[in-house]
């Protein structure tokens, strides 16, 4: 399966008599939050938009919104003529009691609720061809949206493999300092236990043995570096499988940046701690990118 991204964006319109146009943006998200906007009147293609939208998305805070135009000569203008009436009669009762301009036609009818714009009655038949219409063009737009989030999906699953590649490079370049060989370690040891010694030159020989291995305990990172190589080789199968990996994938990268603090930890070497130092920096690199992962 591929790789999906949570951002996108989509645009679908169309119509005769009546225009129409979707709009869908679709940024990142803990879970699918769908929010649709529809003008008055149309409150009733709701629950179809948004089934259509969580089957076809996963996860993503999506705003999904309709607007709609209604061409001319699918309006009429009708006068009301009830309220044409009362604004003529106060008019004339306003005329006797105070001397002022007569009112102009254009003045009149620009009152409200003299002049009533009004669509053209759609039986219900041609109602409901309008909302397939219109469902279409939002299938049109998820299909769109869905192919921008795919492609750039693709695009974050070569990152993510070039900075595995970049993490392992530096895995096997932390397994092959010298800071690790054997005689380096015994220097280390043999210069921190003389450090003992001069601070406590009678320290029990017991004590001091106990100390020398928690020392080599501490400098020890086998453990670190092969769950990095458990962590990058789980990565890599995910990337693979593809789909809705996000989560785990989330997850993993948690786990990167523990075992790369602990190297840091119990690094003593200055070689060895630039090396943990590029693994944090490529660790967050990989977290920025997941976070854009479906």
């Amino acid at each position: 399966m591929a790789l999906n991204s949570m951002t996108g964006f989509a645009r679908a319109d169309g119509g005769d008599a009546m225009r129409w146009t979707w709009e869908l943006r679709s940024v990142n998200g803990k879970g699918l939050d769908v929010r649709i906007r529809l003008p008055s009147g149309f409150e009733r293609i709701e629950r179809d938009a948004r089934d259509r939208c969580t089957t076809k998305l996963g996860r993503g805070n999506v705003q999904v919104s309709l607007s709609t135009t209604t061409v001319a000569g699918a309006q009429t203008l009708t006068i009301n003529e009830d309220v044409l009436a009362r604004v003529i009669d106060a008019m004339a009762r306003i005329g006797q009691k105070i001397e002022a301009q007569p009112p102009t036609l254009d003045g009149i009818l620009a009152l409200r609720g003299v002049v009533e714009v009004e669509d053209i009655a759609a039986d219900e038949t041609a109602r409901d061809a309008l909302d397939v219409e219109i469902l279409a063009g939002l299938d049109a737009a998820l299909v769109d949206l869905a192919a921008m989030r795919g492609r750039e999906g693709a695009a974050i699953g070569a990152l993510l493999s070039a900075r595995l590649d970049e993490l392992a490079s530096l895995t096997a370049a932390a397994e092959a300092s010298p800071a690790r060989q054997p005689e380096a370690i015994r220097a280390r040891l043999a210069e921190q236990v003389a450090t003992l010694l001069d601070a406590a030159p009678a320290l029990d020989p017991d004590r001091l043995h106990q100390e020398a291995v928690l020392l080599a305990t501490k400098a020890d990172i086998r453990e670190e570096l092969d769950r990095l190589h458990a962590h990058i080789a789980a990565t890599r199968d995910l990337l693979a499988e593809g789909g809705p990996i996000g989560r785990r994938l989330d997850f993993l990268a948690q786990e990167f940046n523990r075992e790369v603090n602990t190297l840091c930890a119990k690094s003593n070497d200055r070689a060895l701690t630039a090396i943990g130092l590029d693994m944090k920096a490529v660790v967050d690199q990989l977290r920025e990118q997941i976070q854009n992962l479906e």
